[in-house]
């Protein structure tokens, strides 16, 4: 049997895509809505515009991660592939697309493909990203997003 790599969930926020998209390109509020209970913390004052972009991460295990935009449109599509810092990127990729639903909705599916991992001590931590927790993650960023709508 082949083993899935690519994870996926979606789900309808009641809330402009406009603003969604604010709380994912802004790496210092994505702790207050991961699912995988992962990220501590990430500085304020940098807010993704375009690919080619890196922000960094502390994950709750003290580790940092330099994040690399690999895709980018603004208020409809943002991927990163992490890294350990000054190193290339270790194989996993996470994407966050938004598609208008309507007045003031937005479709939210938020993908985690570890296609490219091949590191056997981060294939644990991979196969636990399941897709309970990236809902976790849009129901979280749902929340945030229709109180600021």
């Amino acid at each position: 049997m082949t083993e899935t790599r690519i994870v996926r969930a979606s789900r309808e926020i009641a809330a402009p895509a406009a603003e969604v998209f604010e709380l994912i390109a802004d790496p210092a509020a994505q702790p207050s809505w991961d699912g995988n209970d992962n990220l501590a913390e990430s500085a304020p004052g940098h807010r993704v515009r375009a690919v080619g972009e890196v922000f960094s991460t502390t994950l709750t295990a003290g580790a940092v991660r330099e994040n690399h935009v690999v895709e980018f449109e603004e208020g409809r599509l943002i991927a990163w592939k992490p890294a350990e810092p000054g190193k290339d990127p270790i194989g996993q990729l996470w994407r966050w697309e938004l598609a208008a639903a309507g007045e003031d909705r937005t479709t939210v599916t938020h993908t985690y493909d570890w296609t490219n991992l091949h590191d056997e001590k981060r294939e644990v931590r991979a196969r636990a990203t399941t897709a309970d927790k990236l809902t976790a993650s849009i129901d979280r960023l749902a929340t945030l997003a229709e109180k600021r709508a």
